[in-house]
């Protein structure tokens, strides 16, 4: 599965979100370090809905840039 996460940065440090997984989150020091946790974060939460039986949603968040005169 591929998953689409948002990074954003915060005030001293990275965090990133994943909009198909609510509640699945990460922070790191450099977005090298947040990739690599959210990536974590992803696989421990899916783990957490298959113990618990419920349903892994599918990917369906879409990201795309637009670019606009400055």
């Amino acid at each position: 599965m591929r998953y689409a996460i948002v990074i954003e940065k915060a005030e001293s440090n990275y965090s990133a979100y994943v909009p198909d997984l609510p509640g699945c989150v990460a922070t790191g020091a450099s977005i090298q370090q947040v990739e690599a946790e959210i990536r974590e974060a992803i696989e421990f939460h899916i783990e957490g809905l298959r113990e618990d039986g419920s349903l892994i949603p599918a990917p369906s968040s879409q990201v795309e840039y637009i670019e606009i005169a400055a």
